[in-house]
């Protein structure tokens, strides 16, 4: 090929890229929240509304934060980040080459140690809804004595296993119980699951509409590229196992535009970098918040420490559904600092929300949503609220 051609070659890449990315940028924001209203159409009245307060607003919250994310690990852990709310206890574990294997919990004593437990897939609530791909209710009794062993029983001995379908195919199993405490909304948590299923649809639908549209130019991308779950989503499987379905989590982040041009050999890339629409460049950074390094809940009782952690949640998940709805204000407010005038309603509405489930616990002196408002929608720039934003 020569000089010329490179460079006009080049030059079309960029055209491409632009055009993909903008069409997504436009587009994102309407699929989300249509994904987002048809999930919860498509659920029953009465899950709308549980004894244990679920209403439809902070269902639509939890969904809106899963459907923020751009990474499967993203998704997956807003997944247990709203499952949380929903349960005492909650853990998923990836299936893969017939396997269930822990990935990641939420109050447990030691969430740690479900990374890595492997489930017993031929007998009970675990076989049950894996092979009939529907959500399992049962007793802590019949479940593998392992387990019981390893986490202990629920108070009230109920638990519920919810499959997490991907084009058919079991990707994962959610499990949850009431742990000490009892509560337990097993419609909210299937509909959150149903929810996590659409999202990472839509996001591999995304990664093969880029990949599509560059193959219409470009020669394929050499097939060594791997395409397993990283280290710290699932177990790798070896090269001779054969997966028991296609791979959904095929890679941490969709596949970038520069990952598909013609490669100039053929060495596997020692990192890929994501290139998303600029539309949701804030919404990763929360969705992934790192945990700090020590729990500053460590001195509270376990009661009150999952209170202080669960409302942190919350006020995440509230701000990022002003966020999602109110992209172009968020924008324009930051460039004009005036932020909190653009969007007092919401704000106002969200933490009257917030101060009605937590204003009375443990959690009341934490001042998390407040806290939220300018890490992640001020960007920890109080400025940028305005003069008439109090702190």
């Amino acid at each position: 090929m020569s000089d010329n051609q490179e460079v006009q070659k080049h030059e079309l890449q960029k055209i491409v890229e632009r055009a993909v990315g903008q069409v997504f940028a436009e587009e994102m924001p309407r699929l989300q929240a249509q994904v987002t209203q048809r999930v919860l159409e498509s659920v029953p009245a009465p899950a709308a509304a549980s004894s244990n307060g679920a209403d439809a607003g902070s269902l639509r919250r939890i969904v809106a934060s899963i459907h923020a994310g751009t990474t499967q690990k993203e998704i997956l852990r807003a997944l247990l980040d709203g499952g949380s709310l929903q349960c005492e206890r909650v853990a998923l574990f990836v299936v893969k080459a017939g396997a269930a294997t822990g990935w990641q919990a939420r109050g447990f004593a030691d969430d740690e140690a479900v990374k890595d437990f492997s489930l017993d897939m031929s007998a009970g609530p675990v076989s049950h809804a894996y092979h009939n791909r529907a959500a399992t209710p049962a007793n802590i009794a019949e479940m593998d004595v392992r387990f019981v062993e390893q986490f202990g029983r629920p108070t009230n001995e109920q638990l519920l296993l919810v499959p997490l379908l991907l084009k058919d195919k079991v990707a994962a199993l959610l499990y949850a119980d009431g742990g000490s405490t009892g509560p337990l909304d097993a419609a909210a948590l299937e509909l959150l699951v149903m929810a996590t299923s659409a999202w990472l649809e839509v996001i591999s639908l995304r990664k093969q509409s880029i990949k599509e549209t560059n193959d219409v130019h470009y020669e394929r991308v050499p097939e060594h590229v791997p395409a397993h779950l990283p280290s710290d989503v699932s177990q790798p499987t070896p090269a001779h196992a054969v997966s028991s379905f296609s791979d959904p989590f095929a890679g941490q982040t969709p596949t970038p535009l520069a990952a598909v041009a013609v490669a100039a050999s053929p060495e596997p890339a020692a990192e890929v970098v994501e290139v998303a629409p600029p539309v949701h460049a804030a919404f990763a950074a929360t969705a992934a918040a790192p945990a700090t390094a020590a729990d500053p809940h460590a001195a509270l009782s376990p009661e009150d420490a999952d209170t202080h952690r669960k409302a942190q949640r919350f006020a995440r998940l509230l701000v990022d559904e002003i966020k999602l709805y109110n992209q172009a204000k968020v924008s324009e407010g930051r460039r004009n600092k005036d932020l909190y005038d653009r969007l007092k309603e919401d704000i106002e509405k969200s933490r009257a929300t917030y101060q009605k489930r937590y204003g009375t616990t443990a959690a009341a002196n934490g001042e998390y949503f407040q806290q939220e408002l300018l890490r992640s929608l001020a960007e920890e720039d109080a400025t940028v609220m305005g003069a008439n934003f109090r702190l």
